[in-house]
């Protein structure tokens, strides 16, 4: 039987999904991009998804848990770096053209799926 805690997320990330979804649609509906809040709303879906999937393994606080955060942690990081140099070196020169807020929206977006992201590959590895 599910937990409520897992329940509670799912639901929780269908409600961001949904949020994102009815943004996005008013954006195209408005004949411009997607404003950049929508990023934020699918990032905490995805996390809410993930943390539905590990919440039954990460109640038990045991090794595997810690050696799983601490990979996910760890790659994390790296791909952080990856993906400041790209957005350095594109704003730099002139590749991609975004405001400060975009930028910061769609940095936290990448941040908060490649964690979450990552700790459900490793949980599946270990």
């Amino acid at each position: 039987m599910k937990d409520r805690y897992q329940i509670t997320f799912l639901i929780l990330g269908l409600f961001f999904l949904a949020m994102s979804g009815f943004i996005v649609y008013a954006g195209v509906m408005a004949d411009s991009a997607p404003p950049s809040e929508s990023y934020i709303m699918i990032g905490m879906a995805v996390m809410c998804f993930c943390l539905s999937y590990l919440y039954p393994q990460f109640k038990q606080k045991d090794e595997r848990m810690k050696l799983i955060r601490e990979k996910g942690m760890f790659v994390s990081f790296f791909a952080m770096m990856m993906y400041l140099i790209a957005f350095n070196l594109g704003l730099k020169l002139d590749l991609i053209l975004l405001t400060a807020s975009e930028a910061v929206n769609i940095l936290s977006t990448l941040l908060i799926c490649t964690v979450f992201l990552s700790f459900v590959i490793y949980s599946r590895i270990y």
